[in-house]
């Protein structure tokens, strides 16, 4: 029985770009035998005539299918292809790619090859070990490493390498299982959405090193509206659970009263100094709230670390948060001259996602599953450390003309 997979290539004036990337990706097809190998190009009606391209190379490849549409952004084209694609197509595996020669198409073959293996999702990566970005600027490469650190730690996706990667393979089922409406990034941070979304599914990940080249024509369309979508949605990655994150914040506003309540008590009725009387106070804010959150909050995760531990891990979340609530207040105020109170409110926000992100991600961490890897032909699998994932030997010699063994990234999170 031969299977369907389908590619999904958004476009906006790639003419020049989808006239050889389109039999670069077919030229694939042969050695995929177990899929039928369609592409679906999604075009945001680009003014340079890439749609004429399509339809032109339509006529030689019977697989090739277009869908147009107005330009609202990268994540509203892949929600749109993939909606398509799912409805019309049927495949049981969605391969995401740029049309800009950026991505190779010789890994199509193995990452259909480790879809059809018990992998969920397949990353093409670039900063997994043995993938490169010899075309980055250190200026690019330092803002690309910098934002998947934001959304491996804020976003709690510690056992990723590139969570922005464009270039991966999804099975159809679980695509089907997400909620794509729900994912309000409309622009390039729809792949780090996406990602989040995927990895609540409890499926196994297998990042593939690759080469980023150099994009073919044209210019990137990375724009500094996508840069800002793209830090709100850090934080939007983590608060996932929007009661979760109430119950945070209700505890939170309770701590307030707590502080407040435990000052005046200290410092009006028993008359102990200021700088006695506020330290006691924010501490026993701080333990009213490890208390709340550890009992109501997150009282499904408290199976994991010991009590002593959350407690200390939840100060040390409490510090930090505290120092960047500080830190934006005064640049607000002081720099910027923002009203102080609303530079407060802005800072206790801040400090707040902060200190959700930090407990939800360490303090109170969910457990993730036992991996289920494939067997390694040659040693034992080494551990990456952690309880997010481990480095695996993935055979891949059942795909033509790759003889090789590929060290690949493994982890699974709930």
């Amino acid at each position: 029985m031969t299977f369907r997979a389908c590619v999904i290539l958004p476009t906006y004036n790639e003419a020049q770009n989808v006239t050889s990337v389109i039999p670069r990706i077919f030229a694939q097809a042969s050695k995929i035998p177990t899929h039928d190998l369609h592409v679906l190009v999604v075009d945001d009606n680009s003014p340079d005539g890439t749609q004429q391209v399509v339809r032109t190379l339509m006529q030689k490849y019977e697989n090739l299918h277009l869908i147009t549409g107005a330009k609202q952004g990268l994540g509203e084209a892949y929600k749109r292809g993939i909606g398509h694609a799912l409805r019309e197509l049927t495949p049981d595996i969605v391969f995401e790619m740029d049309a800009d020669g950026q991505h190779d198409p010789d890994l199509l073959p193995i990452f259909a090859y480790l879809a059809s293996h018990d992998f969920g999702l397949v990353i093409g990566s670039r900063f997994a070990p043995g993938g490169t970005t010899p075309e980055f600027s250190p200026w690019r490469r330092t803002l690309s490493l910098i934002g998947n650190w934001m959304i491996r730690i804020v976003g709690g996706l510690p056992g990723v390498h590139d969570c922005t990667s464009g270039y991966r393979c999804i099975k159809a089922d679980i695509l089907q299982r997400c909620d794509l409406t729900h994912l309000a990034t409309r622009g390039y941070s729809f792949q780090s959405s996406l990602l989040c979304e995927l990895l609540r599914h409890n499926i196994k990940v297998v990042e593939i090193p690759m080469v980023f080249h150099q994009r073919e024509q044209g210019q990137s369309k990375l724009t500094l509206k996508d840069q800002v979508e793209f830090l709100g949605n850090v934080f939007r990655c983590r608060i996932y659970r929007p009661g979760e994150f109430l119950k945070f914040a209700v505890v939170g506003l309770s701590g307030v009263f707590v502080n407040m309540g435990c000052y005046l008590f200290l410092q009006r009725k028993l008359g102990l100094p200021l700088a006695i009387a506020s330290p006691l106070a924010i501490e026993l804010s701080i333990l009213s709230n490890y208390f709340l959150n550890d009992r109501w909050t997150f009282r499904e995760r408290r199976t994991g670390s010991p009590f002593h531990k959350r407690l200390l891990t939840f100060h040390a979340a409490a510090g930090v948060a505290g120092v960047v609530n500080y830190a934006v207040f005064m640049v607000l105020a002081a720099v910027f001259h923002l009203y102080d109170i609303a530079a407060s409110l802005v800072g206790i926000v801040c400090a707040m996602l902060i200190n959700y992100g930090t407990n939800s991600l360490w303090t109170w961490r969910k457990s993730s599953p036992g991996l289920k890897g494939t067997e390694p032909e040659e040693g034992p699998a080494t551990g990456m450390g952690g309880s997010f994932g481990q480095k695996e030997q993935v055979p891949i010699a059942a795909v033509p003309g790759k003889k090789r063994m590929v060290t690949a990234t493994t982890d699974l999170r709930r």
